[in-house]
């Protein structure tokens, strides 16, 4: 079965540097967003887990190599060099270009700074040598300039390639003698067009790409991810502005260049461009209105009021209630208009307001921010509040999937809170204790967007719009560890994904999606008819904490629903005679479900029937793995304990008969590649 390389990933491990990776991520995300999930890795991903399958780019940042030499050497480089053989792509900015050569040389001499040394992956066959501009001092733009390069436009087959562009420098090297390994597929990309303060040697180049396999590497030793608007001209020094000045002017063709690049690496670029939202208000509601007022009184013990205005001070995010009457209070307008004399405003009201201008085209602190709340009392919000979500829609489709329920489905999404833009609906709960400990059974939180998505372990799911992105939070009591283990959730609420989608309206019940031992979603892909490859198209995050008895669960779900990239969507599973799904009525039917399937879990635990309907849509029956924790051992998978919800696989020997001996692997600390077969222990 192929899988859809949808990951690019970024490493954040020993050796980089906080601002260099915001940088990346801040970059490729707009480029790349939202045909790839483009996430930070550690170290110990790179080394413990099937990473391989779904990278469509491994990306080293700028800091110091050393610290990626410290942790990667040998198994690491051993296996970024593999994939890169086998058709990955790799793409390393200054640390990172240094690196992927196979000799760095950095300020050979000048004491404490020199670097010399054999690097492993050796993608350049040759020398980078640095600095290539003097003057660098680390965690310091004292050595920062805009260098001008000269862009070879023959090396590009497409895309509209500038001449040449002013990037930010800060320490990078140059390729000596790139012209001499034209015949070890080296192309030259860029060149500096300033004398450089080192020797480079026959043809150097500033920006190199590597054939290597069936794979490619590109380095570079300028920064070409730094955009202008995310560098602060009051940094180091009198010249520094006008650096940054030099940057901006030619940000149009930095950006060029760079799509030119991640397109010569075999990546898709987004056709518009793509900016990070501003954050926007959360709707409170409810199925009865009445809910709404006697919820806010629960919350009395945790808000404060400063200057007339409500607040929730979690310990993540601030919260301000902003009751509907006052939206255009006195207060707030008085807020609002400058003050005579008054220059400067407090580091919240700065971000707060920066956001709220729609400057969002730069790196944002989204837990700085405060989120404003507004809870409707009397009314569920119209179209023209939230023109992405008709509440109207959502609970009229609750009710009716309530009424045909018998009563098993009464709490779940009673309460809403929708943002049309959130940082992420799991954190924006699970985060803020305080909040989650006083929200009602069932209290849902759902947004159109996620700019801050998380997922299992080191994953991120895209969640753009037309993904169904919710969070249902649960009291799970804890009297019921031993009949009904809490670790079954995540079960309950892959069945009632697929049962939901199944279960949607007449006609819907043979859409082709399954589940992915722990927690994943997945549909045969469409653009591949006859043939039985499969896709994720969705994921579940359950977060747990404890109080009063109860395990405290958000159980977040993240589905892609309408949208098309970056895999597929539901809606391009259907056959022409149905009609799309809508988020609000797949939102109330997969709540509802999950509702309807927890109950009965909670009487009679994962009994037979719950284990039938599980495994009537899991991948895995007879499936045939390698589990490398047991030295690569072959096993066939069985099923799941109906006690504690381990994953049986029983050992095969020769010729694939059993031999007897059975593991039972947890969920939390093994990861299922199930493309690859591959069982691999997480760390």
């Amino acid at each position: 079965m192929a899988s859809r390389k949808m990951n690019v990933l970024v490493y954040s491990g020993n050796g980089s540097t906080i601002e260099s990776v915001r940088h990346c991520l801040y970059t490729l995300r707009r480029l790349l967003s939202p045909n790839y999930a483009v996430i930070p890795v550690t170290d110990t991903v790179i080394l413990k887990e099937p990473w391989t399958a779904s990278c469509a780019l491994l990306v080293f940042p700028g800091g110091a190599d050393l610290g990626y030499c410290r942790s990667l050497n040998g198994e690491g480089n051993r296996r970024i060099e593999q994939y890169v053989r086998r058709g990955g792509a790799y793409l390393g900015f200054c640390a990172g270009a240094y690196y992927g050569s196979s000799r760095c040389e950095f300020e050979v001499g000048n004491g404490k700074l020199e670097v010399i040394g054999h690097r492993e992956l050796s993608f350049f066959p040759g020398i980078c040598r640095g600095c290539a501009f003097k003057g660098f001092v680390y965690h310091s733009e004292a050595g920062a300039r805009a260098v001008k390069l000269n862009v070879v436009k023959n090396a590009f087959k497409s895309g509209i390639i500038p001449q040449n562009f002013r990037s930010y420098y800060n320490g990078g090297g140059l390729f000596v003698d790139a012209s001499k390994f034209a015949d070890k597929g080296v192309e030259t990309l860029a060149t500096y067009v300033d004398p450089t303060d080192v020797e480079g040697g026959e043809g150097p180049a500033a920006v190199v790409y590597c054939k290597i396999g069936d794979g490619g590497a590109l380095l570079t030793g300028p920064h070409p991810e730094f955009a202008a608007v995310n560098l602060d001209p009051k940094c180091d020094g009198p010249s520094y502005p006008k650096v940054v000045d030099a940057l901006a002017d030619d940000d149009d063709a930095r950006v060029k260049f760079l799509k030119a690049c991640l397109t010569k690496l075999g990546l898709l670029i987004s056709k518009e461009k793509s900016s990070v939202p501003s954050l926007s208000r959360l709707h409170l509601s409810s199925q009865h209105h009445y809910l709404v007022p006697e919820l806010l009184a629960s919350w009395e013990d945790i808000i404060t009021v400063e200057d007339g205005e409500e607040y929730i001070r979690g310990e993540n995010d601030t919260f301000h209630l902003e009751m509907q009457d006052s939206r255009w209070s006195l207060n707030s307008i008085v807020k609002s208009l400058p003050s005579p004399g008054v220059v400067s405003t407090s580091k919240e009201q700065a971000i707060e307001q920066e956001a709220d201008a729609g400057l969002d085209d730069r790196i944002v602190d989204y837990n700085a921010i405060t989120k404003k709340i507004i809870p409707h009392e009397a009314n569920w919000p119209g179209t023209k509040e939230t023109p992405c979500f008709n509440h109207h829609s959502y609970y009229a489709n609750l009710k009716k999937y309530q009424d045909e329920s018998d009563g098993d489905a009464e709490e779940f999404g009673k309460m809403l809170m929708y943002g049309e833009v959130v940082t992420s609906t799991n954190t924006l709960l699970e985060k803020n204790t305080k909040l989650l400990s006083k929200v009602p059974e069932g209290f849902t939180m759902t947004a159109t967007t996620q700019v801050a998505g998380r997922g299992r372990g080191s994953n991120v799911w895209v969640s753009p719009a037309g993904s169904l992105i919710l969070s249902v939070c649960m009291k799970h009591p804890m009297e019921l560890s031993n009949t009904a283990p809490v670790v079954f959730i995540q079960y309950l609420a892959a069945i009632a994904i697929v049962e939901g989608i199944q279960s949607y309206d007449k006609g819907y019940g043979n859409i082709p999606v399954k589940l992915k031992w722990p927690n994943d979603i997945y549909a045969q892909d469409p653009t591949k008819p006859g043939k039985k490859e499969y896709v994720k198209i969705g994921g579940i995050l359950v977060n747990s904490s404890y109080s009063n008895g109860n395990y405290d669960l958000v159980v977040g779900i993240g589905l892609n629903t309408t949208n098309a990239a970056p895999t597929t969507s539901l809606n391009a599973l259907l056959p022409t005679n149905l009609p799309p799904f809508t988020l609000e009525k797949l939102l109330a039917r997969i709540l509802t479900k999950f509702e309807i399937i927890y109950k009965s879990f909670c009487r009679t635990g994962f009994d037979r029937r719950l284990e039938e309907t599980y495994y009537k849509h899991w991948l895995h029956t007879g499936q045939i793995v390698t589990i490398e924790t047991e030295g690569g051992a072959r096993a066939r998978i069985k099923g799941i304990t109906r006690n504690w919800g381990l994953l049986l696989a029983e050992e095969l020997g020769w010729e694939d008969r059993a031999t007897g001996k059975v593991w039972e692997l947890q969920s939390d600390s093994n990861s299922f590649d199930f493309l690859k077969g591959l069982l691999k222990r997480k760390t």
